[in-house]
C-alpha cells in the first residue's frame, strides 16, 4: 500500500497530542496480569498489532482476557493457570512477545511452539534459548533453535547466574520471567543498563527483585498478585514528534503523558546535547515517571552518540538520523550493532532510504555518519514492513521540497494505529 504524503514546507506543527501507551510495558502488562492471581485492569493500553499479538497468545494458554476501547481486563491464575496450547502460539511481527514469552514458557510443564511472520523467522533467538536452556528447558528448532518455529517444553528449572553478552532488555526479561520459576535465586549481569520495565512490574505485581549496579535477582517461587496497570505514554513513539517539532519551520508542539522513565530518555540526551529547544512539564510518578514534554523549532549541532547510551535510544536511531540530517556538522552513530537485527537491518534500511530523499549519509559496521545540514527533496520510500522506518519516513516528508509517497505505510499500525490521525490533528498553514 502506498501513501502520498505532501510536502508541507510552509506549513508548521502547532497543538498537543497524547502519546499511545507504551508498546514495552501494554506487553508486560499483559504477561504479568496472566501469571498473576486475580484481575487486572490495564488503561492507556497500546491496541497496536504486536500487543494484540500479545493477548492472542495468552487466551490460547487459556487466559480470559476483555479487550474494549478504555481497557483490557486479565483474569490471571497465576503461572499454574497457564494450560497447554492447543494450537500454536503466532507472535504476528513482535520480537518482544516471542522472547519473553519464551522465558514464560521455559518453567511450564507442557509443550507449545512459537511462529511469527517472515520478519521474526529472521531475528535471532539463540540469544534467548541457550540461556533458558542452561536453566534447564528444553527447547528447540530451526538451525537449533536459532529461528522459528521453536519449541518449548518447559519445568524443572534450576537457578544460575548468567552474563549478558550483549545489553539486550528482551534478553534480560526473559531470563528473569523464567528465574521466577526456578529452583533459589537466578542473576542477569548486564554489559551496559537496558531498560527496566520487566523490573519495575515484577514489584508493581508484589514480587522481589534485587538490583545492584549492572547486577538483577530474582528469586524463584514467588506467587506474584494482580495490580491495575496505566500503561504511560511510549517515548519511542514520542520521539518521531519529537523530531518533527525540532525541524519544522515555526513549530510549539506539547506532547502528552510521555513515559520518562531514565533507561528510555537517550532521546532527551541526544536533543538536549543538539541544542533542540525543549521542556518537560508536569512530572509525576507511579510505578513508572511520566510528564509531558513541549518541543519547538531548534538550531541544531551534530555530535557524536554510542556507548551506554546506545541501550536507551536504540528503538530511536532511524528518527534520530533524520534529525541529524538538519543539524549542522557531521552526527555520528556508533556501538549499534543491534540494529542488525530488528525488524530490518535497520543501519542499512535507514540509510538508503534517506539517501532517497537527499541526505548524505553513509552506513558503517555499527552505525551511520549522517553530514547536515541537508536540504531533502523527496521522492519514493519504502518501511519495508518496519513501523519505525515508516514514521521516520512520514516526518521526513513534512521537510521535503517535492512530494513524498511511502511504501508500505500499513507497518506502522504495529506500535502506532492513530500516527497520521495525530499528524494531521498538528499540521497547521
Amino acid at each position: 500500500m502506498k501513501t502520498t504524503l505532501l510536502s508541507i514546507n510552509k506549513s508548521r506543527l502547532q497543538g498537543q497530542i497524547t502519546i499511545p501507551g507504551d508498546k514495552s510495558i501494554s506487553h508486560r502488562s499483559i504477561m504479568f496480569g496472566a501469571i498473576a492471581e486475580g484481575k487486572t485492569t490495564v488503561t492507556n493500553f497500546l491496541t497496536g498489532d504486536d500487543c494484540l499479538s500479545t493477548i492472542a497468545c495468552f487466551r490460547k494458554l487459556g487466559v480470559k482476557i476483555e479487550l474494549d476501547e478504555e481497557k483490557v481486563i486479565v483474569y490471571g491464575q497465576g503461572l499454574d493457570g497457564l494450560v497447554e496450547p492447543k494450537d500454536i502460539l503466532d507472535v504476528g511481527n513482535s520480537g518482544t512477545t516471542i522472547r519473553l514469552m519464551l522465558g514464560i514458557l521455559a518453567g511450564r510443564p507442557f509443550f507449545s511452539t512459537l511462529i511469527g511472520d517472515d520478519s521474526i523467522g529472521k531475528r535471532p533467538m539463540t540469544r534467548v534459548t541457550k540461556p533458558l536452556r542452561s536453566l534447564g528447558a528444553d527447547i528447540d528448532g530451526r538451525n537449533g533453535g536459532e529461528y522459528t518455529p521453536i519449541s518449548v517444553r518447559g519445568g524443572n528449572l534450576e537457578g544460575m547466574e548468567y552474563q549478558l553478552p550483549v545489553a539486550s532488555a528482551q534478553v534480560k526479561s526473559s531470563i528473569l520471567l523464567a528465574g521466577l520459576q526456578a529452583n533459589g535465586k537466578t542473576k542477569v549481569i548486564e554489559p551496559s543498563k537496558t531498560r527496566d520495565h520487566t523490573e519495575r512490574m515484577i514489584k508493581h505485581f508484589g514480587g522481589e527483585v534485587e538490583v545492584d549496579g549492572l547486577s538483577i535477582t530474582v528469586q524463584g517461587g514467588q506467587a506474584l498478585k494482580a495490580a491495575d496497570v496505566h500503561v504511560p505514554g511510549d517515548i519511542s513513539s514520542a520521539a518521531f514528534f519529537l523530531v518533527a517539532g525540532a525541524i519544522v519551520p515555526n513549530s510549539e508542539i506539547m506532547l502528552k503523558n510521555v513515559g520518562l522513565n531514565p533507561t528510555r530518555t537517550g532521546i532527551l540526551d541526544v536533543l538536549e546535547a543538539m541544542g533542540a529547544d525543549f521542556e518537560i512539564v508536569n512530572e509525576k510518578e507511579s510505578f513508572e515517571p511520566v510528564g509531558d514534554i513541549i518541543i519547538r523549532t531548534s538550531s541544531l549541532k551534530g555530535i557524536t552518540i554510542g556507548g551506554d547510551t546506545i541501550p536507551r535510544l536504540i528503538d530511536e536511531i532511524p528518527v534520530i538520523a533524520l534529525l541529524a540530517t538538519q543539524a549542522e556538522g557531521t552526527t555520528i552513530i556508533k556501538d549499534a550493532e543491534e540494529l542488525k537485527v530488528k525488524e530490518t537491518n535497520r543501519i542499512d534500511t535507514v540509510v538508503n532510504e534517506l539517501k532517497k530523499l537527499g541526505a548524505n549519509i553513509e552506513a558503517t559496521d555499527d552505525g551511520m555518519i549522517i553530514h547536515g545540514k541537508t536540504t531533502l527533496s523527496g521522492g519514493s520510500v519504502n518501511s519495508h514492513g518496519d513501523h519505525r522506518i515508516g514514521m521516520m519516513l512520514a516526518i521526513a516528508a513534512l521537510i521535503c521540497k517535492e512530494e513524498t509517497t511511502l511504501e508500505n505505510q500499513e507497518a506502522i499500525s504495529v506500535s502506532y494505529p492513530n500516527f497520521f490521525s495525530h499528524l494531521n490533528r498538528l499540521l497547521h498553514n
